[in-house]
């Protein structure tokens, strides 16, 4: 089971897409003793991997000891992270602290394009510097890029940057229209060019060494189920499920881009809301709606949940709205 704590607020740019509309730190963030408790919870709930995300995480001054606390209750920590506050000097201080893998976001394999969708002139550099700090200090690292009709011709490209710069796997985000990224809802990718593009994805993956893993798109359980392409995940969508993240207040969802409250984490243990919250419960064991429960690949794909509340107002059961089987 994997989990995500969003720690931060804060963030060092201003993403076009960002679910968490990062900017500033709010002043009811969870403290460095409140964090570590939560760690300890999560994994005596039997959650394995913990990504540390943000904002920017590395705007924590205590990311380390959280690291470190991560990794001494037996779970495995992974980082989101832009990259750019990596130096050679933090990145192995993120390896002495015990962080598994850096995911590092990469939207373009043009500069000028990738600066532009996260809004920081020279963050491209200072990106592929920061891989670069990662490589050197022994800490392995991924890319991730969030995929919209912007940047769609060029996602097979920027795998082949991934190997080439020596990451261990490139995981592709397919926007989902929250925070900021409600601004560039129009550029989500729908129906067709979303099955074109799972597909093309899918077909590289069996020519690179790397993982690749199409995220916020679960059809590509149901398009690996159909073309016999051998895959290590057993569900498509896993919010509330298999998955879950914590916002900056402790508040939480079942993902980062359904924004419905489970509970919050200040006033009842993480393990309990895990187990009994209401909201969970129906994700796991509710039928879907529409074409996701006539498809015939619910159970390996299960559609956005994050999409269909979007485009259903607020109805986290309803089909998925931008794939076409089934219906």
């Amino acid at each position: 089971m994997i989990i995500s704590w969003n720690t931060t607020q804060a963030c060092n740019i201003q993403c076009l897409h960002c679910y968490r509309d990062a900017g500033a730190k709010q002043d009811d963030e969870l403290s460095t003793e409140q964090g570590k408790k939560l760690l300890s919870e999560i994994a005596q709930a039997g959650f394995k991997i913990m990504i540390l995300s943000g904002g920017e995480p590395l705007m924590r001054s205590d990311i380390y000891d959280l690291i470190r606390h991560a990794r001494s209750v037996g779970l495995r920590p992974v980082l989101g992270t832009n990259g750019l506050l990596i130096t050679p000097e933090v990145a192995v201080k993120l390896k002495e602290a015990g962080l598994a893998v850096a995911g590092i976001s990469l939207d373009s394999k043009d500069k000028s394009k990738h600066d532009w969708f996260r809004q920081s002139d020279g963050s491209w550099e200072k990106t592929l510097a920061g891989m670069k700090a990662c490589q050197e200090a022994g800490l392995p690292f991924q890319i991730h890029t969030t995929v919209s009709s912007l940047n769609e011709d060029e996602i097979t490209d920027i795998t082949d940057l991934a190997v080439k710069v020596g990451a261990i796997a490139h995981h592709i985000f397919f926007l989902v229209p929250a925070g900021r990224g409600k601004n560039i809802e129009e550029t989500t990718l729908k129906t067709q060019a979303y099955e074109a593009l799972l597909t093309r994805i899918l077909e590289k993956k069996q020519q690179v060494p790397i993982e690749i893993k199409p995220t916020c798109a679960p059809q590509f359980m149901r398009i690996a189920k159909q073309k016999n392409i051998p895959m290590r995940y057993s569900r498509g969508c896993l919010a509330g499920t298999s998955y879950c993240v914590i916002i900056p207040n402790g508040d939480v969802q079942p993902c980062p881009y359904l924004p419905m409250k489970a509970g919050n984490v200040k006033q009842t243990d993480f393990t309990e809301i895990w187990r009994d919250s209401p909201l969970f419960n129906s994700l796991r064991h509710d039928v879907l709606k529409g074409g996701c429960s006539a498809c015939g690949f619910s159970d390996v794909c299960g559609g956005c949940r994050a999409r269909a509340y979007y485009y259903s107002d607020g109805d986290y059961l309803a089909e998925e709205p931008w794939c076409e089987y089934g219906r």
